[in-house]
């Protein structure tokens, strides 16, 4: 493994050895400035990207992070990670599978997309209606909706997060 990728298999494994820590600033000096996420309910950049990590480990009361299968070259890698917590919305317990992958630049990651299974994730979280519409636009389209209302009003509470003050205004 060259240095490059030494470094950022170590990153990998800081940023979720903090995970499980629920320690969201040092998660969040793992991103570049210019980073980007998606998932199935989230898509975001910079400074939201912590945000939403802030918003998941304060909620996550009970949350489990375990992960492997870290793997890197020179500018790319990825992980399995597996996420175990009560879905506070329901009170039904959710043990999420994802796949992640990082592209990565000045030695942090600046492009980050978890895939899952959205229809299994709904099943869990959403008990019956996740069954029968977690496979449908409209229900992932209503989670997606909920999901990005519930991290502005997070955003609203932590103005660290703010865009208008991360440049200056």
């Amino acid at each position: 493994m060259n240095d490059n990728a030494t470094q950022q298999a170590a990153l990998i494994h800081t940023f979720y050895s903090s995970f499980a820590q629920r320690d969201y600033k040092t998660m969040g000096e793992c991103y570049h400035a210019e980073a980007h996420f998606k998932d199935e309910v989230f898509e975001l950049n910079g400074a939201e990207i912590t945000a939403m990590w802030h918003m998941l480990c304060a909620r996550g009361k009970d949350l489990q992070i375990e992960y492997d299968q870290v793997e890197v070259s020179a500018n790319t890698g990825s992980a399995n990670w597996i996420a175990t917590y009560t879905f506070s919305q329901t009170g039904r317990k959710v043990r999420n599978e994802i796949a992640a992958s990082f592209i990565f630049k000045d030695g942090l990651i600046i492009n980050h997309q978890d895939d899952f299974d959205f229809w299994r994730w709904s099943t869990q979280a959403l008990g019956f209606p996740g069954l029968a519409l977690g496979w449908s636009g409209f229900l992932h389209k209503k989670v997606q909706d909920q999901a990005s209302k519930s991290l502005d009003a997070f955003i609203r509470k932590h103005p660290e997060y703010e865009v208008k003050n991360l440049l200056g205004d």
